[in-house]
């Protein structure tokens, strides 16, 4: 099971962030983020480094990936198809996310199958980006695509029983943010080894 940490930007709190042990660290690269990276943070060992994008152009997210030492991207705007095989191409791990509701039709994401290493399901939300609240996770039980997804939306220490309980053959990983910081950007340590812990057992 991923757990991936997203919204890091402060370079101590990253440093920190190494005793979680997680296996994938979200940073941001939207200027109306509170959690947007202003200066490049810490690698840290084991850790991917996933950069996350708004409707980004090519040439910025490229810029990005070089200057950030980014291991792979989210793309969690309305990015096409194509865009995330051109990046996949260049062998760069490749996550589109999608927001979910009741309404949501998986059929939407077919011309993504085969472009993407894994798609991200998060809480529908008037802005792109996270909402800090949880949607109906027995939505998922309607999608029958094959690429593996990670399960995002307001994922927080309360949320461990739940994710015990859910089951979905294509589920890859976790993606937590807002319930786990003191700040915007700024994360508590001791909840996230605590999360990791449980989420691991």
């Amino acid at each position: 099971m991923i757990l991936k940490v997203c919204g890091m930007r402060e370079s101590e709190n990253v440093r920190n962030l190494a005793s979680v042990r997680p296996d994938w660290m979200g940073l941001i690269f939207y200027a109306k983020s509170p959690r947007c990276v202003s200066e490049k943070v810490p690698i840290l060992n084991d850790v991917k480094r996933i950069g996350v994008f708004v409707n980004e152009k090519r040439t910025n997210v490229s810029k990005a990936i070089i200057e950030h030492d980014l291991d792979g991207i989210q793309f969690h705007g309305k990015e096409r198809s194509d865009d995330c095989r051109f990046f996949r191409d260049q062998e760069v791990l490749v996550i589109k996310a999608f927001s979910v509701d009741a309404a949501f039709d998986f059929a939407s994401m077919i011309p993504y199958e085969g472009q993407c290493d894994y798609y991200l399901f998060d809480t529908k939300g008037a802005l792109p980006g996270g909402t800090g609240r949880t949607f109906d996770w027995s939505i998922l039980n309607g999608y029958n695509l094959k690429t593996p997804f990670i399960l995002s939306g307001g994922v927080g220490l309360d949320s461990i029983p739940q994710l015990q309980n859910f089951s979905h053959p294509l589920w890859f990983g976790v993606d937590v943010n807002s319930a786990f910081e003191d700040a915007p950007g700024l994360k508590n340590i001791d909840k996230l080894k605590t999360f990791s812990d449980a989420l691991r057992r």
